[in-house]
Parts: C-alpha cells; structure tokens; sequence
C-alpha cells in the first residue's frame, strides 16, 4: 500500500474521535486503541431493540448498549480490565425479568440514575475498566430513525412506505433511501462537540450505513462540527453490504453518505479490496468527496465478515503518521 501519510506537527500520538455504533464502532476501536491513548468514541442514541430497547421503554434513558460496547472495546489490556469487559458483555440468563438483559446495561443505567448525567455515569465505568479512551453518547435525548423504505409491499413495488425504529429500519426487507432522526434537530452533547473541534482525526464507519453512521450527521450542531473540523476525516467501509443495504456497491454506501451530508469532504476512504475489487465508480466517488482511496486486505481469516483489527490497526497508523 502507498499512501500520501500526514507527518503530525507534534511528538505526541494524535487525538482521534470515532463516530459509530454497535459492533462497526466496536471494530474501529479495537484497531484505533493500538494506534493511539487519546481516543473518544462517540456512540449513536437511537437503539429500540433488545436490552437497550427494554430499558429506553422503561426508563426513558438513552440506550446503553452500543455505549457498553464501545467501553469494552476500549477496556484495559490487564486482567482487570479484561475480566471486566467481559463482565460488561455478559446477559442474564432464564425466564425472569433479567433475562436478555446485559450485565453492562444495568450497570450504566444504575449510574444514570444515581448521578443524573449519563456522561458523568459513562465516566466511571470507564475509570473501573481502565478504558483506553472515553465514550460519549452523539446526543442528550434518546433518539429514533425513521427511513424512507421502497417495495416493502411486493403488490406495490413503487410505493414508498415509513419504518420507524432502528431495529425495524435495519432488518427492513424494502430498500431504505433516507432517513432522518426524531426528535428533528436533537440536540448533540456539548462534549461531543469540544472533542470535535479539538482532535486531530475523525473516524466514520464502519457499520450499519443508515443506523450507525448517518445518524450522525444528521444531528445539525454535530453535522456542522464534522464539517468544519481541522481534523483530517477517514472513512471505514463495511466488508460487505449489512441487511439494510444488502446489494449496495461500495460507490452506492459513498453516494447514500453524499445525499444524507453534501457539504461533507473526506480526506481518506479506507475500503476492503474485496468489497471495492469490481466497483468501477468508487475511486471517481471517493475524489468527488475530496479523498484518497485506500485499498487493503482487512479481513478476518475465519472467512467471517468482520474486520481484523491489527490489519486495520496497521493502515490506521500509516494513515495517521504513527
């Protein structure tokens, strides 16, 4: 791989702030946490599934699953640290209340409850797990999607239909073309975007296109924040299309990410060789988005679709002048 390297001004590893949620996020950090300790995740607030939609229901509170992950994503290499995470990933077996719910969950909501600030809650676990980095929720409110989905009804193939709800719009069986997030204008965390402004990487993607990473740059102050940031922007494209863009070339993921953002401009697109091998629009998407196409092997050898982090660990750091 030959690629135009930044050399940082500084002797200091750069600050990078990684955009996401659920397990794309999760891969990202794993990778990002070998090339730099001065790392914020900052995670979308609009899961309805699962534990988090059971909790979101119940409490009001943001969904705290795709926050535990990035946590343990981001957990201290000593036993501690490890012995924790997996703490955290753990779920409550049987056929009571509990059942389903992860350990992580429970913990993070009982810390919002006692200090009242979902940060402040965020904060300690992260101390407890001796987290390589800290985890920011992108908004103050719990959030929800709503997508413009095509042919749901195989008798109205045309016909444009309204899913909402992160759990419906990712496993919809009709082609999702927009979406947009309820409340509208929700308001980004003022945390989110001093970190912003002040790190010297963002990091989109990988992972569900219209669940995890759109959802952020549909949030305005952070939109903007993106926009104007004087960090370099790098973008992670999955290894395969996800359920919700199942069929999408990777030139369709850069051209969905252009209608939902047209002012946005990349400095890197990071994509499996794969994924990008027959695409013959991507490299003239990537230059309309003002970026270098970055080709590499990123696969697992488990021949299961997941990035290897020490692979994109590597092209993270030659990225990033580390």
């Amino acid at each position: 791989m030959s690629v135009r390297r930044f050399d940082l001004p500084f002797e200091r590893l750069p600050s990078v702030t990684a955009f996401g949620g659920g397990h794309g996020l999760f891969a990202s950090l794993s990778a990002l946490r070998r090339v730099t300790d001065r790392l914020t995740a900052v995670v979308t607030v609009a899961d309805d599934g699962g534990s988090s939609g059971r909790l979101r229901e119940e409490f009001g509170c943001l969904p705290p699953g795709d926050l535990r992950m990035a946590l343990a994503a981001l957990c201290g290499d000593d036993h501690w640290g490890r012995t924790w995470a997996d703490v955290l990933q753990s779920r409550f077996t049987g056929d009571g209340p509990l059942a389903g719910h992860a350990v992580g969950n429970l913990l993070i909501l009982g810390l919002w409850e006692k200090f009242g600030d979902p940060v402040a809650g965020l904060d300690m676990v992260a101390e407890l797990l001796g987290a390589k980095g800290r985890v920011l929720p992108m908004s103050s409110v719990p959030l929800q999607i709503v997508a413009e989905v095509i042919g749901i009804d195989p008798l109205s193939p045309d016909e444009v239909s309204l899913v909402s709800g992160q759990a419906r719009v990712a496993k919809t069986e009709g082609e999702v073309h927009t979406v947009r997030l309820e409340p509208e204008n929700p308001p980004a965390r003022p945390e989110v975007i001093e970190v912003v402004r002040d790190t010297d990487f963002v990091v989109l993607g990988p992972g569900s296109w219209f669940t995890s990473v759109i959802p952020h740059l549909l949030v305005p102050e952070l939109a903007e924040a993106i926009i104007e940031t004087r960090a370099r922007r790098l973008l992670t494209l999955n290894l395969m299309p996800a359920d919700e863009t199942d069929g999408y070339s990777a030139s369709q993921h850069l051209e969905i990410l252009a209608d939902h953002a047209p002012r946005l401009r990349l400095d890197y697109i990071v994509a499996d060789e794969t994924f990008a091998r027959d695409d013959k629009h991507l490299a003239n998407y990537a230059v309309s988005l003002g970026a270098e196409l970055v080709l590499a092997d990123l696969a697992m050898r488990d021949g299961t679709p997941r990035h290897d982090p020490l692979r994109l660990a590597s092209i993270f750091a030659e990225l990033m002048g580390v």
